[in-house]
């Protein structure tokens, strides 16, 4: 027999959720992964609205919202390319949401020379919340690429209201030597696009003015921790996972330098080190194919960071100085962890690829 009223219906979505729910032990005690958001198609990244409304972006081009038991589809979003790798990828929601009403989205948009590059929209979410208003496209990368590979593509709210791009070697290693170009880097820029005047580049010639580092593979990873400093998680090559501490107008060295090997076996650039070229504060050999970072705050895990494990299905807990993995969350919901980030209830929660499902995770009983 079927239920007659949406509170019938309702809790039976509340008790199927509940039966999916996943005891996990952790080193903090037994823990629960709850899925909150599900049925979701190569979901990308997550954040919170406020009032309590989660954003889910779709790598085909969705933006999904849901509140409660209310779920729905968000209008307006621009004209995106999917080429492999790419789509609609990272949300930001910024500070001051609650007055602005601006949440900024990256993607992957077609361009005139050729191919694909990575790009910034700003746009108003409507009051009612289901559609995006005066939208734009505030920054893109210099030159397109053919293949869809290495967009990067995480964006973080600096403490000064500026904004970190990620951007990818688009599967031209050595374009991310190549100042003159976008590619691989971590770029700075203004909340309407402009270049932030301390930049360290602002004026020199050849050198494109929003790049803040260089030398990058695929930073997919991006967070700032509690003092205000960036850190970013880039995928090496076979081995060689890096995380970066990142310095103004500093170098880290991909494919001079690396903590892998090419996909073949062969070796890359000249080794491991070179002078004027940044060390990671840490790496994973063999690559456990980072996505996304977050810093906790309270608790027992205060000043900790997380990172998503696409390849191995696992939430990463780093801790120490420098940082060290030093846990690996797993189980069932941890399948392609693509997202990870603290939610305004104090939870840890993570997106699932694999399973197609934004979970948190809470005290639990043992499992």
């Amino acid at each position: 027999m079927f239920p007659k009223t949406a509170a019938a219906t309702a809790a039976l979505i509340l008790a199927a959720s509940a039966a999916l729910a996943e005891r996990i032990a952790t080193e903090a005690g037994p823990m629960v992964a709850q899925p909150v958001v599900e049925g979701l198609d190569i979901p990308w990244a997550f954040g919170f609205l406020p009032d309590g409304t989660i954003l889910v972006t779709e790598r085909e081009g969705a933006l999904v919202a849901q509140r409660g038991e209310d779920r729905w589809t968000i209008d307006g979003l621009p004209k995106i390319e999917v080429d492999g790798q790419g789509g609609l990828l990272d949300i930001l929601v910024p500070r001051d949401f609650a007055t602005s009403r601006e949440i900024f989205l990256t993607y992957s948009k077609a361009q005139f020379v050729r191919g694909s590059g990575t790009a910034v929209y700003r746009a108003r979410l409507s009051e009612d919340g289901r559609r995006l208003e005066g939208g734009e496209t505030i920054f893109e990368i210099a030159r397109g690429s053919g293949g869809g590979f290495h967009f990067g593509s995480r964006i973080v709210e600096a403490s000064d209201g500026t904004l970190f791009v990620t951007v990818g070697d688009r599967g031209n290693p050595e374009t991310a030597q190549d100042r003159a170009m976008h590619n691989g880097s971590v770029l700075r820029i203004t909340r309407d696009g402009r270049v932030p005047a301390d930049n360290p580049f602002v004026g020199q010639s050849g050198v494109q003015p929003e790049i803040w580092s260089w030398g990058h593979r695929n930073p997919q990873g991006a967070a700032v921790d509690g003092d205000g400093q960036l850190w970013v998680i880039e995928h090496g090559a076979r081995g060689g996972d890096e995380v970066n501490r990142i310095e103004k107008g500093a170098n880290y060295g991909w494919p001079v330098i690396a903590y892998g090997v090419n996909y073949n076996g062969s070796s890359i650039g000249v080794g491991t080190a070179q002078e004027g070229m940044k060390q990671p504060v840490y790496y994973w050999d063999p690559s456990i194919a980072p996505s996304d970072m977050a810093f906790f705050r309270g608790g027992n895990w205060d000043g900790q960071a997380f990172v998503g494990s696409l390849k191995f299905d696992y939430v990463s807990r780093l801790s120490g100085n420098p940082l060290r993995e030093v846990e690996r969350i797993e189980g069932a919901a941890t399948s392609r962890v693509r997202d990870v980030d603290q939610g305004p209830d104090g939870a840890l929660w993570f997106l699932s690829e694999g399973n197609g499902a934004l979970y948190r995770l809470v005290p639990g009983e043992g499992s």
